[in-house]
């Protein structure tokens, strides 16, 4: 019988109901491991309810990420919940399932005609962008080497980015020569990567989906900068697009937008199969244009789990129901279904951009454009306008009623702007965004009958630290 459903055996005087249990009726452990164990139904009682704490993940208008799921997926992933990726001698059809994966992407994503392209499946996007700087680290150093040169001061050119790559930079010895925000801009520009780029230029990263304003990148602009710039030096610099968000939007809604491997410049892409490629948390891609941009000293060969077979990832053992769930999501859609879907997403985001849009004190940074970038609204408090209160105080009145909508400064050079950010995803329909728009509504009129005597600081605009005092146990 089930754990959640069966009944404790327990004594004859025993009252079998979960929170009159005396495994209930003390604070769950904390701080040291438990000595005993207690009822499955108790123990689950506990972490359910624990995370009853936490806010709605279809609320958080924050995270790129999945929140919405069919109920196939859930089947999908439950059934695969044992399954090691890792282990493709052992699970030789999830192996074939991400080799499949691997090909679709590679076909989505334009690969040249006659070449061999490589990829594999990650813990998620920020995995996946690092190994496409690592492989260009490697060809970087090799081409060096070759040429008689010095490799110990690598450099990677980049517009304001994700946290992952200034990751990346000091994991890896890597200098990061993140060009500055420019109002009006807001990304990497042709003439920030002239005059950041040289001899020790890794590769340059362009990203498809900015993560503060939710902009693309003009990835061919930035390949015809590179191009004039090896015509005057005779320096060769690759590109490594970070498609996190981007790279499984585009293709559907931009079509004839050109930031893939249609551009020779073009060696690698990553992206999140857990954001617009709509599969559950966990699952990331990377890929390279042809077999011969990954270098062979990266791919390692290991045989203690059964057989002989290569691997090159961070980590080691993984889950493999994230990528079956991608699979299922390929075939479940095709590309007229992930059309439809993000279709839809967009339209929401522009419903909600034309309200923001007609608030006299706030001004649209992006309006979800396909042409433009993701599926995503970003305003800011227009020039000139003082209505007593900033985003972060918005931020904080959405909270009271479930939403999670985060206001932020903008990176370097604009650092004093603050934007406010929502992201449509699967699953957030136009009844959910007349909510949003109206609990906005609501929240303004209060902020400006009711304006806060001490505005909230981005440090004090809620969210969970690490730095926070446990709460005391219970006596």
């Amino acid at each position: 019988m089930s754990p959640l459903h069966g009944r404790s055996p327990g004594g004859p005087h025993e009252v079998d109901d979960v929170y009159a249990s005396t495994d209930l009726s003390v604070s769950a452990p904390t701080r040291r491991f438990p000595g005993a164990g207690i009822d499955p139904r108790h123990a689950y009682a506990i972490v359910h309810d624990e995370l009853m704490l936490e806010g709605n993940p279809r609320l958080n208008l924050a995270t790129f990420c999945s929140t919405w799921l069919e109920p196939e997926v859930h089947v999908l992933m439950a059934e695969a919940i044992g399954r090691n990726i890792v282990d493709k001698d052992e699970y030789p059809q999830t192996a074939e399932i991400e080799a499949r994966c691997v090909r679709m992407l590679a076909e989505l994503w334009n690969a040249p005609a006659g070449a061999k392209p490589i990829g594999t499946s990650t813990t998620g996007s920020s995995e996946a962008a690092m190994l496409g700087g690592l492989a260009a680290k490697h060809r970087w150093r090799a081409a060096r080497r070759a040429a008689g040169e010095p490799t110990d001061r690598p450099n990677l050119v980049c517009g304001p980015v994700q946290v992952c790559w200034e990751k990346f930079a000091r994991y890896f010895d890597v200098e990061l020569r993140e060009a500055p925000m420019t109002a009006g801009s807001y990304t990497l520009t042709r003439e920030q990567v002239a005059e950041l780029c040289d001899e020790n230029t890794i590769a340059v990263v362009a990203t498809l989906g900015q993560t503060f304003t939710g902009l693309y990148e003009d990835v061919g602009a930035i390949a015809g900068a590179l191009d004039e710039l090896e015509a005057r030096t005779g320096l060769s610099i690759p590109i490594h697009v970070d498609a996190a968000s981007g790279g499984l939007l585009a293709p559907f809604c931009a079509p004839a937008l050109e930031w893939d491997f249609r551009l020779p410049r073009v060696r690698s892409i990553n992206a999140s199969g857990h954001k617009t490629g709509l599969a559950p948390l966990g699952c990331g891609w990377a890929l390279w244009g042809d077999e011969a941009d990954l270098p062979k000293e990266l791919v390692f060969d290991v045989n203690y789990l059964g057989g002989d077979y290569p691997t090159f990832n961070l980590n080691f053992s993984r889950p493999g129901g994230q990528v079956i769930a991608q699979y299922y999501e390929f075939i479940r859609l095709g590309r007229e279904g992930y059309a439809e879907v993000h279709r839809a997403c967009y339209e929401t985001a522009r419903h909600i951009a034309g309200a923001i849009a007609a608030i006299p004190a706030l001004e649209i940074v992006y309006a979800g454009d396909p042409q433009l970038g993701i599926t995503a609204v970003t305003w800011r408090i227009a020039d000139g306008s003082d209505p007593g209160f900033n985003l972060f105080d918005l931020a904080d009145r959405l909270r009271m009623t479930g939403w999670l909508v985060p206001a932020y400064s903008l990176p370097a050079a604009l650092e004093h702007q603050v934007v406010q950010r929502v992201l449509v995803r699967h699953g957030f329909s136009r009844d959910l965004a007349g909510h949003l728009l109206e609990d906005i509504d609501r929240a303004l009129e209060t902020l400006r009958r009711h304006p806060p005597s001490a505005s909230f600081s981005e440090q004090e605009a809620g969210g969970f630290s690490h730095d926070a005092r446990p709460r005391k146990p219970l006596p």
